[in-house]
């Protein structure tokens, strides 16, 4: 999803020390590598363990760690991390999925060729549009509190801590969103 660029979980000290050894990694120093590394896996592990099934966190987290070696280079000193490894993190999670699901058709005895799998994709390319464009749509305190609970995977009083909003504030500011997307993909409770 583009938008997670627009929303962190990390805060700002944890982004500028992320920031700082992913510097110095990239300079070749490895013990500020292996830190950030084992401070990303946590931060990654919680990412993911919000959006799959335990069993399914190890293997995504362990693509994203080689993703993230992979393409080290491409940090840009003066940006933010949280959103550059959310994006990596957010890439081997749908390659995962793609995975199983050819996976899946292939043992159901469905013949899968490209043009079928195209055509799914091409589906999901669809939804996650209209997703985007319907969070677009929101105004943006919505915005900002649904992407800090649902896309990055922060607890209502974490949200709290980090917009200066009461928790209950929080809550009704995510419903008020729920409600207006519901509204827009015309779902009825």
């Amino acid at each position: 999803m583009r938008e997670i660029a627009e929303y962190r979980e990390l805060n700002s000290d944890r982004d500028k020390k992320l920031a700082g050894l992913l510097v110095l990694a990239q300079q070749g120093d490895q013990i500020a590598y292996e830190e950030f590394l084992i401070e990303t896996a946590g931060i990654l592990r919680r990412f993911l363990s919000k959006r799959m099934d335990f069993d399914m966190v190890e293997d995504v987290l362990q693509d994203t760690l080689l993703s993230v070696h992979r393409f080290l280079h491409t940090y840009l000193p003066t940006r933010p991390v949280g959103p550059w490894l959310y994006a990596i993190c957010n890439n081997r999670m749908v390659d995962f999925y793609r995975q199983k699901r050819r996976i899946q058709l292939v043992e159901s005895g469905l013949d899968v060729n490209d043009q079928t799998v195209t055509q799914m994709e091409h589906k999901d390319r669809a939804a996650n549009v209209n997703a985007i464009d319907a969070l677009r749509r929101l105004p943006e305190r919505q915005r900002r509190i649904i992407g800090m609970l649902k896309i990055h995977g922060l607890s209502v009083k974490e949200v709290a801590i980090q917009t200066g909003m009461s928790e209950s504030s929080v809550k009704i500011t995510a419903f008020r969103g729920y409600e207006t997307i519901r509204k827009l993909f015309g779902i009825k409770k």
